[in-house]
C-alpha cells in the first residue's frame, strides 16, 4: 500500500521499500524508557515514558538526534512487543507514554496503544511530533492520543526549505495543529500540573530567526487564541558542522526578544527554558538493543 501518512505522499509500499522517512512497515526504535528532560507538566515527578522511533520525514540540519534521521538505527518491535513495553514504562512510574517522532509508524502505533489498554494500560498517550503531517493522520490517531505536543518550526518557507527540507511545513503544520484543537482542546492539567489531554505547541528559536518566531506566535495567536499553551524552546545546540546562522547557541538577547514578543500579544500559558538546556547532554543514548530504562 502506497504511503500517504504525511504531506510528502511519498507513496512508497514500505512492505517492500522504504519511504522518504527511511522506515519500512515495521517500527524500529532506540530507547524506549524515563524521560525527564520535557516540559514540567509532561515530566511530572516521574517523569515521561519516552519511546524514541527511528526514522523521520523531515532533514533538519540541527536536529540533536540526527542519528536516528535514517530510520536505520535501533531495533525492530512489533505492536504486541511495543504494547507490552508500554505497560512495563506504566510499571516503573512514567506519568504517560511519549511517542517520539512517530508519523512513520502510525499504523503499529495505533495497534500497540489497543493492545496495551485492552492489557490495562492507564497512562495518557502523548504524541510527540514535528509537526509535518496531514489533517487525515491527525484524524485516525484522534481515538488513540491524549496529548498532542506538535513542534511548529517555521513561518518563513525559505527556512522551511533551508532547514529542514520541508515543503509548504507552515500551511501542513498549522493546519495539523488546528484539526488537534478540534479533537483534544487547550491543555487541561490536572491538581499535580501534571497534563492530561489536550494540545502543547513547541517552538525552538534558532539564531539569527527571531523575525520568525514573532510571525509564529502572531499566527498562533490569531488562529488559536493567546490560552494556547506554549514551550518556547531556547535548546538549540550548533552542530560541529554547522553553517551560519546555525553554527552558533543562541544569543540571551534573542532569546528575551522572542519572550518579549510572546508577553506583547498576550501569552501567559507559556513554558520557557535557561541557557544550560542548550546542550547534548540532554540528548538520550539510543541503542540497536533496546531495553526499557528507569
Amino acid at each position: 500500500m502506497s504511503c500517504q501518512l504525511c504531506p510528502r505522499f511519498c507513496q512508497a509500499d514500505r512492505s517492500i521499500q522504504k519511504g522518504f522517512c527511511g522506515c519500512t512497515d515495521k517500527m524500529r526504535i532506540a530507547r524506549i524508557g524515563l524521560h525527564r528532560y520535557e516540559e514540567p507538566c509532561i515530566c511530572g515527578e516521574g517523569g515521561s515514558g519516552g519511546v524514541f522511533f527511528s526514522g523521520c520525514n523531515l532533514r533538519c540540519v540541527f536536529c540533536q538526534n540526527k542519528v536516528l534521521q535514517s530510520g536505520t538505527l535501533g531495533q525492530l518491535f512489533s505492536p504486541d512487543e511495543l504494547a507490552s513495553a508500554m505497560l512495563e514504562l506504566q510499571g516503573i512510574g512514567a506519568e504517560n507514554i511519549n511517542l517520539v517522532t512517530p508519523t512513520p509508524h502510525v499504523e503499529g502505533i495505533c495497534w500497540a496503544i489497543a493492545l496495551a489498554k485492552d492489557r490495562g494500560l492507564r497512562l495518557p498517550i502523548l504524541y510527540n511530533t514535528n509537526g509535518y503531517l496531514t489533517v487525515d493522520t491527525v484524524d485516525k490517531l484522534s481515538e488513540y492520543v491524549d496529548i498532542w505536543l506538535p513542534d511548529l518550526k517555521y513561518h518563513d518557507q525559505r527556512l522551511a526549505d533551508r532547514f529542514s527540507c520541508a515543503p509548504h511545513y507552515f500551511d501542513t503544520a498549522i493546519a495539523a495543529i488546528g484539526r488537534m484543537l478540534s479533537h483534544a482542546g487547550q491543555l487541561a492539567l490536572d491538581d499535580a500540573g501534571r497534563a492530561k489531554k489536550g494540545v502543547l505547541i513547541r517552538h525552538l528559536v534558532l539564531p539569527a530567526c527571531v523575525y520568525d518566531t514573532r510571525d509564529i506566535l502572531l499566527a498562533i495567536a490569531e488562529r488559536f487564541g493567546t490560552e494556547t499553551y506554549l514551550s518556547l524552546m531556547r535548546q538549540f545546540t550548533p552542530q560541529p558542522d554547522g553553517k551560519a546562522p546555525l553554527n552558533r547557541r543562541l544569543t540571551r538577547r534573542e532569546y528575551d526578544n522572542a519572550v518579549d514578543a510572546c508577553l506583547r500579544l498576550g501569552f501567559t500559558r507559556v513554558y520557557l527554558q535557561e541557557a544550560e538546556s542548550a546542550s547534548f547532554a540532554y540528548t538520550p543514548a539510543f541503542s540497536d538493543r533496546v531495553t526499557v530504562q528507569s
